[in-house]
Parts: structure tokens; sequence; C-alpha cells
């Protein structure tokens, strides 16, 4: 361990965001780019490594911030790239060094975390691999990463005026699944097979769009990373004819499970396995399908190449058949089988607290908002980090949120009332005490609505302790798995049904918790969680120069 401490590097990575004009889907649009290309390039570091991003912003008209998603931030909550929350959005032509460490290894993600700039193409892969010295617990004789997205024609700016129309205007599903940023609308590779209505892909002239091909030899197991920084669309993803067995998930070892395809939300990673045992004459598919939602959006596809096989040989079956978009009994197989690898940390077995999070889609003055407990999440302008940290007052609303809801609501029918109301207000959490959250899904607006939503909590990883249907109680609490249950960064509730989960507030700072679909934070669907934030030392000053706090630093130069 210290052999692989000391060899730590400080890796130094010098950025420009701004738009470009891109061919994700061999359609041209603007999207958000990093040094004039899109996706952002990969950092790739090892466990213990300083990464140090110097971003300036390019985009002349708004400000930008950039997430580390699933590194926990530890002694550095400021860089966790959260506007309003950790650090104030980096103005037009302004630049802020994020400096970081990579404490563990595993598959991650970073990505924009302003407005709905994720909508706009801002993210990139992050691979943290373990440190000098060290092995996986694992064996693998070559590796690939495969980042997954969705892609919209109308720019998010124009998504973002629609969402907050009265009436709604809802973005509607995306027009392309991307795979590392490149997908192909209006025809399909596999025309021949999965939709003869669309025309089979031309992609003479298509380096941005044209699919990235994994060349393989035979007989060798291959490292698959997978994450999804999707917006809105859960994927399911398979290789047609070879088993997969995943062993990472977020950035935690599981117990190996096999399987023939893998369901991945929204703000999830994973590594797989695969082994190239099939026969080598020929190419197989490997395809992402949308689940949880009736897709309108055709597979994203691209093709594993046996060598020495041409990758113009197309494969001679069809792509994989993805289970069906509300075969929700099928996601919670796959769930229920992601447990952690023995000798893994185990949770506290009693918790301190218990906060219960109901989600609903609510109406605030006619507005449609989705709400958390009655209250829909409107950020201030001063970060709260600063705002707590330095004691300044009227930055945000100090009554605390409500930890449940009332007894009587029934989450499985539409609310008799639907109104909720704005509010920006704190879980203030004790340092070192553990904490358990139930989400709890419930009925949308819609008669018979409820829908998917992965969560995602910022600055710690959380055992998943179970999952359930209906409404929680405290029955449910002796069936809680308290042997081997994973750690995740991200988690799903189904519809109509609860997650549970329990994390150790060890880390100063304040996190954001959120849902990980782009359009439903917008709306308001989030939670602000804080701790020890007494303890937090020499915040950078650019972090903070904003709002209250940033009238606070000019007149109190002292840190």
């Amino acid at each position: 361990m210290l052999l692989g401490h000391s060899l730590a590097k400080t890796r130094h990575f010098k950025w420009e965001v701004g738009y470009i004009h891109w061919s994700t889907d061999g359609e041209e649009s603007v999207v958000m780019g990093i040094n004039g290309a899109f996706p952002g390039p990969t950092i790739r570091g090892r466990a213990g490594d300083i990464i140090v991003v110097e971003l300036t912003n390019k985009l002349h008209t708004e400000g930008v911030v950039i997430h580390w998603h699933g590194i926990r931030q530890f002694g550095t909550p400021w860089a966790d790239g959260t506007a309003a929350i950790s650090q104030c959005a980096i103005n037009a032509g302004e630049t802020f060094v994020y400096r970081f460490k990579v404490d563990k290894a595993g598959t991650y993600f970073y990505h924009g975390h302003y407005g709905m700039q994720r909508s706009a193409g801002l993210y990139g892969s992050l691979i943290v691999d373990v440190a000098q010295g060290e092995n996986e617990p694992f064996h693998y004789d070559g590796e690939f990463n495969l980042l997954l997205s969705d892609w919209w024609h109308k720019g998010s700016h124009e998504q973002e005026v629609d969402l907050s129309s009265n009436p709604l205007r809802w973005i509607g599903e995306p027009q392309t699944l991307l795979i590392n940023g490149r997908g192909q609308y209006n025809c399909s590779m596999a025309a021949q097979f999965s939709n003869p209505q669309l025309p089979q892909c031309k992609l003479r002239g298509g380096e941005q769009y044209a699919p990235q091909i994994l060349r393989v030899r035979r007989n060798k197991t291959y490292r698959l990373r997978l994450a999804s920084t999707t917006a809105l669309a859960s994927l399911n993803l398979a290789i047609g004819g070879h088993k997969m067995v995943v062993v990472e998930a977020d950035g935690n070892y599981v117990q190996p499970f096999s399987v023939q395809d893998i369901d991945i939300y929204s703000g999830e990673s994973y590594s797989i396995l695969f082994t190239t045992n099939q026969d080598p004459s020929k190419n197989y598919w490997i395809s992402t399908s949308v689940r949880g939602r009736e897709p309108k959006t055709p597979q994203a596809l691209t093709l594993l190449n046996y060598l020495p096989n041409s990758p113009s040989k197309f494969p001679t079956l069809p792509p994989p058949i993805a289970p069906l978009w509300n075969d929700y009994n099928h996601s919670k197989s796959f769930s229920n089988k992601i447990l952690a690898l023995m000798g893994s940390p185990k949770p506290p077995i009693k918790n301190h607290r218990r906060i219960i999070l109901l989600n609903t889609q609510n109406k605030i003055d006619g507005y449609t908002k989705w709400a958390i407990n009655n209250v829909s999440l409107v950020l201030p302008t001063t970060p709260y980090l600063g705002s707590i940290r330095y004691g300044i007052n009227n930055a945000f609303d100090t009554r605390p949120p409500p930890d449940n809801f009332p007894i009587d609501y029934d989450v499985m029918k539409q609310a008799p009332n639907s109104n909720a109301t704005y509010g920006n207000g704190v879980y203030m959490l004790k340092m070192n005490t553990t904490i358990d959250i139930i989400l709890q899904n419930a009925n949308a607006l819609g008669e018979g609505a409820s829908e998917i939503h992965p969560w995602h909590l910022h600055g710690h990883d959380f055992w998943v302790l179970g999952y359930g249907e209906g409404k929680f109680s405290e029955k449910h609490v002796e069936k809680f798995n308290l042997k081997n249950p994973p750690l995740r960064n991200t988690v799903v509730i189904y519809p109509y049904g609860w997650t549970a989960l329990r994390f150790v507030t060890d880390n100063p700072g304040v996190w954001a918790f959120h849902c990980h679909i782009e359009p439903h934070l917008h709306m308001g669907m989030g939670v602000i969680l804080a701790e020890g934030v007494h303890l937090v030392k020499k915040i950078p000053r650019e972090a903070l120069a904003c709002g209250l706090t940033g009238k606070m630093l000019m007149t109190n130069e002292h840190n």
C-alpha cells in the first residue's frame, strides 16, 4: 500500500469548454465540447493520484462547472463541481482549477452540472486504475470503455424553456442513443434485421459519428467498462452470443455474476468481463436499447470484430432483442443480483437517523414540477458551502426540510392535492453518524403513471440495503441486507416501489442528492445534505466569489 502511495502522480490537464459544430449522429448540430472535440477527453489515472484540471470557460454567455461523478472529494468539497452548491459557476472567460485525489480504482465519468449542460454534451470518461503494485481481483487480457448517452436535435437551452413553460412542453424521447458520442440517426446498421423501415447506414465520411468498433482476438477475456451519462434514457446492453460477468459497480467490486444483458441507469457505471469463445469467423453486434420508457428511439449498435475478420463484415444474426421496456421483473432480478465482493466494507448495524424521501410530480402555480416531500428544489444564488461555512444569513431557507411525508399518503394513487412549494433548505447531518434514506416512489400526475428514477449521491458511496414494492413500512427493516449489500453512488427506485440506502457522514461538505435524469433535476427533483462544514478548510476564493459569499469576500479578505 505504501509502495502504491509513494508512486502516486499529479496529472495535469488544460481544458477549454465551448460550443462546437459536430455530427453526433450524422446530423450536424451545436454541442458542448472540450478542446474542440466531443465527447470530452478521457482522464486516466491510478488510485492515489492527484488530478488537476485547469478549466477555462469559452462559452461567452453562460457559466459552467464540471462534476467528477463518483469521486468522493475527501478534503476537497469545493471541487465537486456543483453550481450553487459547492462552488460558483465559472463565468465566461474565467478559469477555475479543479484539484482532487482519485482515491479508489474504478469506472467513473464527468459531466456538466449547471443548467442542462450535460444534455448539451458536456461529459467524458474518468478511469482510475489500481495503484502501482496492486492487482484487480479478476484477470483480463484487454479492455474497452463505452460511455453511453442520449441525444436530441433540439438544443438544451430550448429544452430548458420547454420544461419551464406553462403548460409543460415535454422534451420527448431522444432522437438517438450514442456510444462514445457516436450514433446513427434515421438509419440502422442492421436495417435488414431490426427495422426494415429504416435505411441501411452509409457511414462514408462519418468520422465523427461512425461507430467505434471493438476489435478482439479469439479465446481472450476482455474487460468492458460501461458508464451511462444519459439525460433521460435507462438502457439495456447486450453482446450478441456472449455472456457477460459483472465484476464492478460504481467503482466498487461486486460478487461476480453472469448475465445475458445488463440494465444501466443514468449515473451508473459497471465493469463486465466477456470471453471471445464464439465462432471466430463471424463478427457480433453490441446493442443498447431503451428501458423503462416506451422506446421510440432505435437501438444503438456497434460491432465486436473478431480479428482477422474485416470490420465491414456484418453479423449474420440480428442484434440482441432487449427485454420489453416495462419488464420490471427482469430489471429487479438484475438489481437483486448485485452483492458486495466478499471482504468489502459492511454497513453499521444500526442507523442514527432515517430520512424518507417521497418522489412526486406536482404543480406550482400551474407549472409542472417534481418534488421531494412536497418541496421542489430551487438553488440559491450563493453556494451552500460558503454560506454555511461562513455563517451568512439569508442565503437559503434555514427551516429544516421534512424527514418524512404524511402517514396517510397513498403512493399508489394520484394525490388529491397535487400542489407543492419551492424550497432550498438543507438536511443538516451530524458528523460520523449513520444515515438511512428511504427513496419512496409514488404516482405521478397522470393516472397509473409512476416512473423510474435513478438517484445519485455526491461525496459518498452508500450501501443498498434493499428494494421493495408499494409503501415502505417498519416491517421491511428486518429484511434489510446487512450481510453483503453493494456499495454504490447511484441507485434506482422502481415504479410504485422503494429503495433503502445507508451511509456514514464521514466527509465534511455540502452534497447534492438528486434524480440523475436531467429534466427531473431541472424541475426540482433533489435535496441538499450538509455535514461537518465547520471542519472544511482553505476553500479557494474563486469557488465562492459570487452571491452573498462574494460580497463577504470583498469586504473581508481572509479565508
